[in-house]
C-alpha cells in the first residue's frame, strides 16, 4: 500500500494490476483507514488520469463478475435542494415500458434523500435483497431500494473516509463513486442528472461538465448507453423542501398539477431514457411522457409501486401529515426575486429535522418547507412566499429568519434556464 501512495504522491500513475491490488485490499480490509485515507488525499492533490479512473471504477465494481441487469434504465442525482424527481420518474418511465431498479441513498446536509423522502410514507420498506428487487421490477416496472452490501462493497468504505478525511469532491472519486454502482447493478441505459448552482456540491457549470463528461466517458468505456444533463439548482427544484412536503408535491405532479419546473425536468429525464433504451427522438418521447402523466397511467403505477413495497397508498392518496406548526411569509410591498442561496434554503429544512449531519441522525418526515420564491417573479402585496412547518414556535421563527437572509431582493440579470447542458454517448 506505501507504494500505491508514494506513486500517486508522485504523480506516477497506477497500473491496472495496482488499482486492482488497491480495491482488494479496500475490500478485504488489508489496508488500514490511515494507509487509505492518505491515499485518497494523494489523489485529491495530484488527481488520477482518466485510464486509472476507468480502471478503478470497473475494479470497484468487481467487473469481472457480472451480473444479470435489475432493469432496463436507471438514473442518478448529484443531489440538490427539493429534488424529488426519481419520485415521479420511476413510475413515470415504468408506465412507459421501461423498467427501473434504482439503489438510492439518503440525505446529508443540505441535499435531501430519496430514500428519507419514501421512508415518509407509512410502512414503506427500502430494504430489499436482489431476488425481490428482481421479482418486483418483473411484475410493476419499478423498485427503489436502499444501496445493496452486494453491490460495490469497496465503495461504501472509500466514501465513509472520504467523508470524514476532506475528500469527497474530487471528479474521479466522484465519478467513480457514483458510476461503479451503477456498473455492478448492470443496467444498460443510464442518465445523470448534474446538478449546477449554490445548491449543488457543483457551483459552476465547466467543473458540472468536467464530472459529467468524465461520467459518460467511464460509461462508454464500459459499453453502457449514458446522457448527462446538466441543470439548475440556483433555485429550489419546485416548491417542496423535507420528505413529507417532497411526497406530496411528487404526487401533485403524477397527478398532473404541481410546480412548472420539476414537472418539466421529469419529463425530461424521462425523454432522454427512453431515447436510450428505444431510439425514441427527445421531443416524442416528452410527448409520450406528458401523455402518461395525463391519463394517470404514471399515478396509477406510482400506487403499485407503494403498495409493493409495503407502503400505504391511502396515506399517500389522502396527502402525508405535515408538522404542527405553520408560519407562513408573505410579501410586504411588491418585490422582485434577484437571486436565491439555494444551500442556505436547503439548510432551513436541515435546520427544522428533515435532514442529518451525520449518517447516523434521525430524521422528521413532517417538518420542511413551501418555497415559492423563484428568480425573475413579483410578488405582490400578500402574496405567499414561503410556508415553514415545523414542531415548535420557536423553530418556525428560526427557520424564517434564516430564509430570509437567503433572499437578495431586486431585479435580476438573467434567469437560470432549467437545463444547462448535454452530454451523452450518443453523440
Amino acid at each position: 500500500m506505501l507504494d500505491l501512495i508514494e506513486k500517486t504522491r508522485d504523480g506516477i500513475p497506477l497500473s491496472r494490476e495496482d488499482i486492482d491490488r488497491l480495491v482488494r485490499g479496500v475490500v478485504d480490509n488489508t489496508w488500514p483507514d490511515y494507509q487509505l485515507a492518505a491515499w485518497l488525499m494523494a489523489v485529491v492533490l495530484r488527481g488520477l488520469t482518466d485510464q486509472e479512473t476507468f480502471w478503478l471504477t470497473g475494479a470497484m465494481a468487481d467487473m469481472s463478475r457480472p451480473r444479470p441487469a435489475l432493469g432496463d434504465v436507471d438514473k442518478h442525482s448529484t443531489g440538490g435542494v427539493g429534488d424529488k424527481t426519481t419520485l415521479i420518474l420511476a413510475p413515470l418511465v415504468a408506465s412507459l415500458g421501461l423498467r427501473m431498479a434504482k439503489m438510492s441513498g439518503r440525505g446529508l446536509g443540505h441535499t435531501g434523500g430519496t430514500l428519507d423522502k419514501l421512508e415518509s410514507i407509512p410502512g414503506f420498506r427500502v430494504t430489499l435483497d436482489l431476488p425481490a428487487i428482481q421479482r418486483q421490477v418483473d411484475a410493476i416496472g419499478v423498485a427503489v431500494v436502499a444501496q445493496s452490501d452486494e453491490l460495490a462493497p469497496a465503495d461504501r468504505r472509500l466514501y465513509a473516509l472520504r467523508d470524514v478525511t476532506g475528500t469527497v469532491n474530487h471528479p474521479a472519486l466522484i465519478a467513480s463513486s457514483i458510476m461503479s454502482k451503477k456498473l455492478a447493478a448492470g443496467t444498460p441505459n443510464l442518465v445523470l442528472d448534474v446538478k449546477v448552482g449554490s445548491g449543488a456540491f457543483m457551483t459552476r457549470l465547466e467543473d458540472a461538465e468536467r464530472l459529467a463528461r468524465l461520467m459518460v466517458d467511464i460509461g462508454r468505456y464500459y459499453g453502457r448507453r449514458i446522457t448527462a444533463v446538466m441543470t439548475t439548482m440556483q433555485q429550489p427544484l419546485g416548491w417542496a423542501i423535507g420528505n413529507a412536503v417532497e411526497v406530496n408535491e411528487a404526487v401533485a405532479v403524477l397527478k398532473g398539477e404541481g410546480p412548472p419546473d420539476l414537472r418539466e425536468e421529469a419529463v425530461r429525464l424521462a425523454a432522454e431514457l427512453l431515447h436510450l433504451a428505444k431510439g425514441v427522438p427527445l421531443a416524442e418521447g416528452a410527448k409520450e411522457a406528458e401523455a402518461a402523466l395525463a391519463s394517470g397511467r404514471a399515478w396509477d403505477r406510482f400506487l403499485e409501486w407503494v403498495t409493493w413495497q409495503g407502503g400505504d397508498p391511502k396515506a399517500v392518496e389522502q396527502g402525508l401529515p405535515l408538522a404542527p406548526v405553520t408560519r407562513v411569509w408573505r410579501a410586504e410591498t411588491s418585490v422582485s426575486v434577484a437571486a436565491l442561496d439555494t444551500r442556505a434554503i436547503g439548510e432551513v429544512a436541515l435546520q427544522l429535522g428533515a435532514g442529518r449531519h451525520r449518517l447516523e441522525d434521525a430524521v422528521n418526515p413532517a417538518v420542511g418547507l413551501h418555497c415559492y420564491l423563484k428568480i425573475g417573479h413579483t410578488y405582490e402585496p400578500g402574496e405567499v412566499m414561503s410556508v415553514v412547518y415545523a414542531m415548535t414556535e420557536d423553530a418556525a421563527e428560526r427557520a424564517l429568519s434564516t430564509l430570509s437572509h437567503a433572499v437578495m431582493f431586486g431585479e435580476p440579470t438573467s434567469v437560470p434556464p432549467l437545463v444547462l447542458g448535454r452530454i451523452s454517448t450518443e453523440e
